[in-house]
């Protein structure tokens, strides 16, 4: 067997890159899509030959007009698979702070976000599913920590 032929039939995983952006209170961005019934953190899919740190920064600048270099990497977060999806890997990385001005020029494409909002973590925790909701918890003990934590479903494992 080839090198080609073994990378060739290795599983593909789905792979997702997002970003924690607060404001100066603590507060963490999110994003309301068109095409789902509760809050996401910003960010979205990795796409084919792409490094996760560029699905981010190219997330951004499509679902809210920012150009925002993001830090650190915050949690690593495998979802097993259901049936609707495959298994998955995905990223956070620290976005850093928002400050008024930056604030002031998010815009939003209207085919794919309804809206956003800065949230406390309890507030997160309505308007996020309980798996991101874990996944923005845990972020944000990360960033606090100065830690990079690893998830498995949205629980710390390590």
């Amino acid at each position: 067997m080839t090198t080609a032929d073994f990378t060739a039939a290795l599983p593909r995983k789905r792979m997702g890159a997002g970003l924690l952006l607060c404001d100066e209170r603590g507060r963490a961005l999110l994003v309301e899509p068109t095409y789902k019934y509760h809050f996401e953190i910003p960010g979205g899919a990795v796409e084919a030959d792409e490094s996760p740190y560029t699905a981010v920064v190219r997330e951004l600048k499509e679902e809210l007009g920012l150009s925002v270099r993001p830090g650190r990497l915050l949690v690593t977060d495998w979802v097993p698979p259901r049936p609707d999806r495959t298994e998955g890997l995905m990223l956070l990385f620290d976005g850093g702070i928002l400050t008024a001005d930056q604030t002031a020029q998010i815009r939003l494409p209207a085919d794919e976000l309804r809206s956003w909002a800065w949230c406390t973590q309890q507030e997160a925790d309505q308007r996020l599913s309980g798996l991101l909701a874990r996944r923005l918890a845990a972020a944000v003990r990360a960033r606090a920590d100065n830690t990079t934590a690893y998830l498995e479903n949205g629980y710390l494992v390590a």
